[in-house]
């Protein structure tokens, strides 16, 4: 589609964006100028763990739905504070898997102020996809991985158009609880995991990867990132845009394997939270990688959340 002179936007609007994951819930606020050019004012990470026992109950539970309710009251009170002109939440694989999803959407209303829009899994494919590109350098054609707590996401385009997304059934959440027993897993159960995420991923098999450049985003992405580097806190600047090699993938899945989660939580102050779920999460990036033939993978702190911004400020300049 193109864009006249008449239909673009005359000013620079502000943002809000909260990314409710089966792990995370998180919160961009972004100012995005009339080019569509974004800059980030202020970027937010909490680690509620809505999906936790989805995959085998179907529902979510109350004290999962009370922490999340809790966290996006503190956002509330953050956005409140900030000039923001549009505010846009969203939830994934947990809540839209969830038999009780409209118990959480009337709960974010009636007690955090928000309307929840559950996206599909392609639909979280394409913001995910738009969203990483925005931070994205180098390359005219990439493929963009989103391994979440519920679901994994594979898109593959480029700034203009995508010509393929699917999202699966494998995130770090649901593999763990799917699998592991132990901690740290057994060989049997790594094995059982493996299966399960390759006959997943020969729904990909049609794509075409060829020539493009494979970026990951979500909390995978960036831990392996900060574990590469022996990072003791997450810093953007270090984060975004590095290069991970499948070699060092691989040294990172062995690493973690190994070792119980109380270890790796000690790792790094990253791993709050993502202790226990980083060595299915890096399972699954390392299986990728291996099945789709990349040698290297460049990491993007940017994903969904960018990408929810980036579709308000496109309905903004349409009118709509």
């Amino acid at each position: 589609m193109l864009y006249t002179h008449e239909n673009l936007l005359r000013t620079a609007m502000t943002f809000a964006s909260i990314d409710i994951g089966t792990n995370t819930v998180l919160l961009l606020v972004a100012r995005i100028d009339t080019t569509g050019a974004m800059t980030t004012l202020l970027h937010e990470q909490r680690i509620p763990r809505l999906g936790k026992g989805v995959d085998a109950r179907n529902e979510l539970a109350d004290d999962a739905i009370t922490r999340v309710i809790t966290v996006l009251t503190e956002y509330r009170e953050i956005i409140d504070s900030t000039a923001v002109d549009r505010v846009v939440v969203c939830g994934t694989s947990a809540v839209r898997e969830a038999a009780n999803r409209l118990q959480l959407v009337e709960r974010v209303r009636r007690e955090a102020g928000f309307e929840l829009e559950v996206l599909s899994g392609d639909e979280e494919a394409l913001w995910a996809f738009r969203g990483a590109l925005t931070g994205i350098l180098q390359g005219s054609r990439c493929t963009v991985i989103d391994v979440g707590g519920g679901s994994t996401e594979v898109s593959v385009g480029d700034r203009y158009s995508i010509s393929e997304r699917i999202s699966m059934d494998i995130g770090s959440v649901r593999i763990t609880e799917r699998f592991f027993r132990h901690d740290p897993p057994t060989h049997a159960e790594l094995e059982a995991a493996i299966e399960v995420i390759e006959d997943n991923l020969q729904h990909a098999a049609r794509f075409s990867f060829s020539g493009s450049t494979l970026v990951g985003v979500a909390g995978t992405a960036t831990t392996l990132a900060v574990l590469a580097q022996g990072l003791q806190t997450f810093d953007v600047r270090r984060v975004s845009n590095y290069r991970l090699t499948r070699e060092r993938v691989e040294e990172l899945f062995r690493q973690l394997r190994a070792i119980p989660s109380e270890k790796i939580r000690g790792l790094s102050s990253v791993m709050e939270g993502r202790h226990d779920i980083i060595t299915a999460g890096t399972l699954i990036v390392r299986e990728i990688m291996a099945h789709f033939r990349f040698e290297d993978m460049v990491v993007s702190e940017r994903g969904l959340r960018y990408g929810l911004a980036l579709r308000e400020w496109e309905r903004a300049r349409d009118g709509a």
